[in-house]
Formats: C-alpha cells, sequence, structure tokens
C-alpha cells in the first residue's frame, strides 16, 4: 500500500450511529514523500545515539526506573489523573485519601510497563502480552470492572458523553478479534521490508483506532511503542517514551490521529510521529548527559564521608530509583539500623544532596532536587 493512496477504512450504520471499520494493515507499505525518508533519517540517528546511553551507562537501570516513573504519570495524565511525579514517588500511607484512586492507576502504569519489559524476554510482542499488560494497569482501580485483560464485546467510542455525540466510535466489537490479529501479524511479518519506526507509527494508529479495550488503550497503545522498540532490537533499555511529547502536543496529536481517520492522510500522521521520536530521544539523550555530570558531581561530595562512603554509595542507588525517601524506607532499602539511616540523611542534608520537605517530625520525606529536577524541567 502506498501512503498516498491509502484508504483508510468505512464507516459502518450501527443503528443510530455509525462505527469506523479501518483497513487492514498487514500488508507492504511504500511512500513517495521525500520528507519521510528525511525525518526516519533523523530519528533513526537520535534514536540510537539514545539507546547507546544504556549500553555505556553503568547501573543503568537505576535510572531507567525514573524514566519509567515519569512515562507512567504524564501517560495517566492524558486520560485525567491528577498525580503528580512527586506523589507517583511517595508511599500510599503518604498521599491524601482524596488522591489515591489516581495514585493507584499510576502505580498500576509502573507495574505494567516494568512486566511487561521482562515478559518480553520470554514472550513475543504479541495480543497475549497486551492483554497481561492490561490486566496490570486495570488491577484494583475505577476500571478494573471493565474486563481487564479481554477485547471488549460491547460498543465503545472516543470523546463526548454517549454514543450520539462521540467525537469518534472505533469498529464494532466483532471486528475487534480480526483487526487485532491482523495487527499482531504485522508487528511479527518479516517479509514487509518497512522500516521499523515506520511500522511502529502504524501499529500505534492502528491500535488507537482498533481501540480493542473497554478501557485503558490510550495508554496501552503508548506502552506499546517502546515494546515494540525493545523486541525489535533499536532499543536496549525502555528508555524512549513519547507521552510527553504527546501530552505537550495533545491536540495535535489528537488531530494527526484523526486526519488518517477522516481524509486517509497518513503521512502527516508518520511525520507527526517520526519528528516525536527524534524530540524525545535528543532530549533523552540530554537527560541522560545531565545524570552522568550529577552522578559524578555527587560523588565527589561524598567522597569526603569516610567510613560512611560505602553506604553513602548504596544509599544514593536508592535514590536514584527513588528520589523522594523518608528514612524508614531508606533504612528499609539499605538494611541498615535506624542511626544509620539517620545519619546519612543528615550528611546529605549537609552536602546539600536532600531537601527536607516536610515539616512533621514523625514523617520528615526528603528529596533530592537536583536529581528529580532532570525529569520534571
Amino acid at each position: 500500500m502506498k501512503f498516498e493512496k491509502f484508504k483508510s477504512g468505512t464507516w459502518q450504520k450501527q443503528f443510530q450511529f455509525k462505527s469506523f471499520s479501518p483497513t487492514p494493515i498487514n500488508q507492504q507499505w511504500t511512500w513517495e514523500e521525500p520528507i519521510i525518508n528525511t525525518l526516519l533519517e533523523k530519528a533513526n540517528k537520535s534514536l540510537g545515539e539514545l539507546n547507546a546511553f544504556s549500553l555505556i551507562v553503568p547501573d543503568i537501570d537505576l535510572f531507567i526506573q525514573m524514566h519509567i516513573v515519569k512515562e507512567a504519570q504524564t501517560s495517566s495524565k492524558m486520560e485525567g489523573t491528577k498525580t503528580e511525579i512527586d506523589e507517583a514517588l511517595m508511599s500510599e500511607d503518604q498521599i491524601a485519601p482524596e488522591k489515591r484512586d489516581d495514585w493507584h492507576e499510576v502505580q498500576n502504569y509502573i507495574d505494567a510497563m516494568n512486566n511487561a519489559v521482562a515478559d518480553l524476554k520470554e514472550l513475543p510482542l504479541s495480543n497475549r502480552l497486551l492483554k497481561q499488560t492490561h490486566a496490570t494497569l486495570l488491577r484494583g482501580v475505577r476500571g478494573e470492572h471493565k474486563l481487564p485483560g479481554k477485547f471488549r464485546t460491547s460498543q465503545n467510542w472516543i470523546g463526548g458523553s454517549s454514543l450520539t455525540d462521540a467525537v469518534f466510535i472505533p469498529p464494532s466489537q466483532n471486528e475487534v478479534p480480526d483487526l487485532m490479529s491482523d495487527l499482531e501479524k504485522f508487528l511479527h511479518n518479516d517479509e514487509i521490508t518497512v522500516p521499523d519506526l515506520i511500522k511502529a507509527a502504524i501499529v500505534h494508529y492502528q491500535f488507537e483506532t482498533i481501540h480493542p479495550f473497554c478501557d485503558g488503550n490510550g495508554r496501552i497503545g503508548r506502552l506499546l511503542i517502546p515494546l515494540y522498540l525493545i523486541s525489535k532490537g533499536l532499543l536496549y533499555k525502555p528508555s524512549l517514551y513519547l507521552s510527553v511529547f504527546f501530552e505537550r502536543n495533545k491536540s495535535s496529536y489528537i488531530d494527526a490521529l484523526m486526519r488518517v481517520r477522516e481524509a486517509n492522510d497518513i503521512i502527516h500522521w508518520v511525520k507527526f510521529f517520526l519528528n516525536g521520536v527524534h524530540e524525545t530521544a535528543e532530549k533523552g539523550k540530554g537527560t541522560f548527559q545531565k545524570i552522568l555530570l550529577l552522578r559524578t558531581e555527587v560523588e565527589g561530595q561524598i567522597s569526603g564521608l569516610g567510613k560512611r562512603v560505602p553506604m553513602a554509595r548504596e544509599a544514593l542507588a536508592v535514590l536514584y530509583r527513588k528520589p523522594l525517601i523518608n528514612a524508614a524506607r531508606l533504612q528499609d532499602s539499605l538494611g541498615c539500623s535506624k542511626p544509620t539511616s539517620n545519619a546519612i540523611i543528615k550528611d546529605f542534608q549537609e552536602l546539600k544532596i536532600l531537601r527536607d520537605i516536610a515539616g512533621t517530625p514523625r514523617n520528615r520525606l526528603f528529596v533530592f532536587d537536583r536529581y528529580l529536577n532532570l525529569f520534571t524541567s
């Protein structure tokens, strides 16, 4: 299928509304638009350089966890949750009761991503894996009654309050199994010579158009991007997430997807997607560079702590995963005594590595400002 001649699908009459039946994607794809090749080259270059950090940065997993937390918070924010990144790093007892539903959704997203990446070592990227990931995403939260881990068996819609005023109505539930089977075949069809980033763009569009689950489609669809890149070896670790780009350009993101459905303009969507990969990878590279500089700086700061240096290094490793902490959590993470935990926190405060942000003596909370800010600026 040539992009320039692509027909996105047809509208099907369903009682009082029309649903959209997308064209299957498991086919060869070509294009004439030269700017796509230019954007693809830029995106591949930036992605390769970002991936290099995963191979050269010591203890990379310490820092990947914060990337996942940031993705979980941002992708959930696109669906209406109001959990901020500092709250995502807190334990449940530190969250106000009225905010805990949102907090649980973000924590489920973190678990879903971590589990899916681990599952890729044993399972192919497949409908089975997506269903498992979806079940984790909806575990014990507001969508827990919306068939977690199963494709929908009823009609859903996007935007509006009902089918009568919806912005977009995905295909009938009866079409979902065949459409998702086609998508899965496309993921693994090595006879189709399409660059992986182009393939990822097509897959994301198709998944969001099918909307195969009753709830959680946006989050699973965005998770699908890094999972696909990892499965194809373009990423060694889950270090690229487009949710920040999509959230910052939310109107353009929604419009680009709708232009495919309404005007067959897949070229505009692919260009938008490749720009997002390039911009996000460039920002990711900058974050890793700043992390390395900060790491060198704080290693120098703790070098004067004498016999507490080894324990201080272990404490830093904890903070790189969770830069917001209290004395009890640090004590548990290090397996040390309460006096030792308090002593390290005092040292880190004096070195301005940690800052006290809670005023209650019984539950003082400390933040590694310089590190957390790398993920919020």
